[in-house]
């Protein structure tokens, strides 16, 4: 499940790292174009050539990415030393472009990792819509948030340019929804793409799809 931008490809995942249903078994692994897509052309440079990139794309409005969070929040905290993980924000409808200028504001004065679970429940459990910069910043004052700088950095250009790049890479890593992960520069998968009909809960989707992810970091770890 995801908010889409066109229709996404699904699949079916274990709970482990291997597959162990129907054909996913016999491929040893997770299936491209079931479970996760490559990109085509050559992979995006990376963020820190030390290190592989794991980009989750993502709305504070979207009501999967509620749901993904904690799950992707426990994966990051215990995520290997060669992992560089990372949040984008993305805007491919227009009342989502409130909302990523929140993120990238917030990320500029350091303060988006604190405020993303009080945003997370305004939005979904105390139904605020927070898609301007004054309902943001009243909202926000109340989490100790200073109004003044918070307003200066959501107008800012570094806010500007960090949105545009935030689109780019969406563009580049051709995202049909979200929550989806890219990996590496090559790679893209979802929890949306871990549905096999078997009617699964969302956490269980979720929690597939970071094995999926833990799948590709092998593979790109032995490929290098």
């Amino acid at each position: 499940m995801a908010i889409p931008r066109r229709p996404l490809v699904l699949g079916l995942l274990p709970t482990g790292l291997a597959l162990r249903l129907g054909d996913a078994q016999a491929q040893g692994g997770p299936v491209p174009g079931r479970h996760y897509q490559v990109r085509t052309g050559p992979a995006l440079p990376p963020s820190d050539p030390a290190r592989i990139d794991v980009v989750e794309f993502f709305w504070y409005g979207c009501p999967h990415c509620y749901v993904f969070e904690p799950v992707i929040e426990h994966w990051a905290k215990q995520a290997a030393a060669d992992v560089n993980f990372r949040r984008v924000h993305v805007q491919f409808r227009a009342n989502m472009k409130a909302h990523q200028r929140m993120f990238f504001a917030l990320e500029a004065l350091g303060l988006e990792p604190q405020a993303r679970p009080g945003i997370f429940s305004a939005i979904h459990r105390q139904g605020q819509m927070l898609d301007s910069l004054e309902s943001q910043s009243r909202f926000l004052a109340t989490a100790g948030v200073d109004s003044a700088k918070y307003k200066a950095a959501w107008q800012s250009m570094g806010v500007a340019t960090r949105c545009l790049q935030a689109d780019q890479l969406a563009e580049a890593y051709d995202i049909d929804g979200v929550p989806s992960l890219g990996v590496a520069g090559r790679f893209l998968t979802a929890p949306s793409m871990q549905n096999g009909g078997e009617g699964l809960p969302e956490p269980e989707l979720g929690r597939r799809a970071v094995l999926v992810v833990e799948y590709l970091l092998q593979r790109q770890r032995t490929a290098r």
